[in-house]
């Protein structure tokens, strides 16, 4: 049976904050907060044996606390992710 590990982040796209600035897809600039910004991180966890599990645009609180949307219409932008990742033990 396998065993697996699993490690959860925060992640967030967001040009100006990310070592990724002049990350592009197919030479086309991204937007500033372009989920693509995502992707060297993605990528340098990949490398060490993270798979990418589960990805869900989140509002963080001061307290990494996570605002759940309970319907009502109401509608917010967000450029945070929270992500599960998972690799054998």
């Amino acid at each position: 049976m396998n065993q697996w590990e699993y490690l959860t982040q925060f992640l967030e796209a967001n040009k100006s904050a990310t070592d990724s600035m002049n990350f592009a897809m197919e030479e086309e600039e991204l937007a500033s907060y372009s989920p693509q910004l995502l992707m060297p991180e993605l990528n340098r966890l990949g490398a060490k044996g993270w798979e990418l599990v589960h990805m869900e645009p989140v509002f963080v609180g001061k307290n990494e606390d996570i605002l759940m949307h309970e319907g009502g219409g109401s509608r917010r932008w967000t450029n945070k992710y929270f992500c599960v990742f998972k690799r054998p033990a």
